[in-house]
């Protein structure tokens, strides 16, 4: 739609220069707190053919708000995140977590629970296309004054606004946005965890550099390049972009890469049998470029008496006497009827059990857009109510590159939940016992999108139902795959995949305000004669639930860890991985509560303090429990 207002102003004299200049130095054209600006020094530096002395010259990457993109990683937060039951899937036994909320805030809550216990983190940032949106993580402002400024009507679309390319900031809003979570990502990492990010080639360059400086340059592992599309649009202009880049850190040098399975179509190659024991085998040459004379002689077929030498340039794989064992061990093929020359048997046990992965990935391979949109369509029937996601086929070679089995993966942009569905799958394939975190703000849904019009009001309602359909979906499958194997010969018992022991199951938590009083925090903020309002520090929409998430963070215990609910003396008890945390949040907590509870010897309890009658209860119960349980620790919120 053409802007038919006028401007009522003049023209910008400045930005049209800053335009021109760019034309011929684009070089000198940089990014400033206001925008675009020119680099002075440097433009005299083109304009002169002397060395123009200025600030000392130093490699590192800078822009503007990097000092404050700092500081918003190391702001600690009084956030908490809420359990959300009626979300969840079997809440209380999975250790699968689906967080809804800013990952910048959800990230920091995390830095205690899972500091160094995540193998493999996936992500798929916003790709600073123009048209996308990225995340304004402005500390300097009170959420009012963002609120007001942005424009924005709740608190999880406030730091999303779109970053077009005529903003000034274009590249420093996106690099400040990627540090601190790059940053806060690297110490949940394992000494010997990885990281892969999805990228396009608008910020490739940029991601290498912040990712150079977070986890070091030493630590690059691979910038993969996967061949997303089947073919260009025809309408495109200039040179379309047929892939996009993912980009790969290790924390230390203690990551190592596994190779990838064999494929039915290389194995396919063993097709000959001479059932000597030795299995299935396929001919490969016997001869290499010369290496020593010693592998310069005869070969005499057994049978016919003909001999072969190498052809000029090439020796044979090794010396004659280990070639006239390997003709006595069957080991060298001389043709069908036995009559040709001779060939090597290459057994496929003898062959490495797996491939070296590549830093190129075909869509054949992995899949590419149309495929895991159509993956979408198969699992909510009608249409995919998401765009763009990746598919199932690329996240399942980064798992099986990046770790065995088992392991935590973490993927803090989760969008449409691919990296859940690939784990649920490949865990089904292998007896996996992997487990995954994903995080993601609630972004509401375009109105006019297929996904709002089907009822999913933001993308974390269409991650969560995916998770849910993905494992209906594979339960069935594999259920009907072992009836349709049962009493066959060829069933094999151990290869047979336990359903009951598979974890379909996710926690669903929501990022909220801390379950405390504002004066529990700044209590400087509140006189004397107000004090009496707060006599219970923990605001009164809270449940036992939202206290246990809560202590746990604190606590630094994992998220994901088995909960356990009693009734002991009348009152509701949270047991947390056995005896790794008792939490009791009712009242009335007294002498013959604690005596119950310390038979147990839990290993810390927590309780309200509000659930003690007065001070002197609370003395009473935490004497008692250090006299019957020494072991025990306990707080109280």
């Amino acid at each position: 739609m053409q802007n038919d207002h006028l401007d009522l102003q003049s023209p910008d004299l400045v930005s049209q220069n800053i335009e021109k200049l760019a034309q011929l130095f684009p070089n000198c054209v940089t990014e400033s707190a206001e925008g675009k600006a020119i680099d002075f020094d440097l433009l005299r530096q083109e304009l002169s053919h002397q060395v123009v002395e200025g600030n000392k010259e130093r490699y590192r990457l800078e822009w503007p708000g990097k000092r404050e993109a700092i500081v918003t990683a190391n702001l600690p937060t009084t956030k908490t995140l809420r359990p959300v039951r009626e979300d969840s899937v079997d809440f209380d036994n999975t250790e699968n977590l689906y967080i809804e909320g800013d990952n910048l805030e959800v990230l920091k809550l995390l830095q205690e629970s899972y500091l160094g216990k995540i193998k493999m983190i996936y992500i798929d940032p916003p790709y600073n296309t123009g048209k996308d949106f990225v995340y304004k993580d402005n500390f300097s402002k009170d959420a009012q004054a963002e609120l007001i400024d942005s424009g924005q009507k709740d608190e999880y679309n406030q730091r999303l606004v779109v970053n077009p390319e005529t903003a000034g900031r274009y590249h420093s809003d996106w690099l400040s946005m990627m540090y601190p979570r790059l940053k806060l990502a690297r110490n949940l990492l394992k000494e010997d965890g990885v990281i892969f990010i999805s990228i396009d080639d608008n910020e490739v360059h940029n991601l290498r550099k912040v990712s150079d400086e977070v986890f070091g340059e030493g630590n690059f592992v691979s910038n993969i390049i996967w061949h997303k599309r089947y073919a260009a649009s025809n309408d495109a202009k200039g040179i379309p972009s047929m892939h996009d880049h993912i980009v790969v850190y290790q924390k230390t040098n203690s990551f190592e890469r596994n190779l990838l399975p064999r494929s039915a179509k290389q194995d396919d190659l063993y097709k000959y049998d001479s059932n000597d024991g030795k299995g299935r085998w396929r001919s490969d040459n016997l001869t290499v470029k010369t290496v020593s004379e010693a592998y310069l002689y005869e070969i005499t077929n057994p049978r016919t008496g003909k001999s072969y030498s190498p052809t000029q340039g090439r020796c044979w794989l090794t010396n004659q006497n280990t070639m006239n064992r390997w003709i006595e061990e069957g080991r060298v093929f001389f043709g069908q009827k036995g009559d040709g020359a001779p060939q090597l048997k290459r057994y496929l046990k003898e062959v490495q059990q797996g491939v070296v992965p590549t830093s190129y990935w075909s869509y054949d391979e992995v899949g590419h857009t149309d495929s895991s949109r159509k993956e979408l369509k198969r699992l909510f029937i009608s249409s995919a109510p998401f765009d763009n996601p990746k598919p199932t086929g690329l996240i399942k070679r980064i798992l099986q590159i990046s770790m065995k089995n088992d392991g935590v993966v973490l993927d803090f942009f989760g969008g449409s939940s691919t990296s859940a569905d690939a784990i649920l799958q490949l865990n089904s394939e292998d007896k996996g016992t992997r487990k995954f975190i994903l995080v993601q703000i609630p972004e509401s849904t375009d109105e006019k999108s297929e996904a709002y019009k089907a009822g999913y009001k933001n993308i974390c309602e269409i991650g969560k139902e995916r998770i849910r359909r993905a494992a209906h979906k594979i339960k069935e499958e594999l259920q009907a795959k072992q009836q349709q194997k049962q009493g066959k010969l060829d069933f094999e018992e151990d290869t047979k995949v336990d359903i009951s022991k598979l974890d379909f199951g996710f926690r669903v938590y929501r990022l909220d305000s801390s379950n405390m009083q504002d004066v529990y925090y700044r209590p400087q903020d509140y006189k004397q004669e107000n004090l009496e309002l707060f006599a219970d520090n923990v605001k009164p929409d809270r449940t036992p639930d939202d206290l246990l998430a809560q202590v746990m963070l604190d606590w630094g215990l994992p998220l994901s860890l088995k909960i356990e609910q009693a009734t002991i003396n009348g009152k509701r008890l949270f047991k947390v991985a056995q005896n790794s945390l008792y939490a009791c949040f009712d009242e009335g907590i007294d002498e013959a509560f604690a005596k119950a509870i310390a038979a147990e010897h839990p290993l810390r309890i927590v309780f309200r303090d509000s659930g003690f009658s007065n001070d002197t209860a609370k003395t009473n119960v935490k004497q008692l429990l250090k006299q019957l349980s020494p072991g025990t620790e306990m707080k109280v919120i």
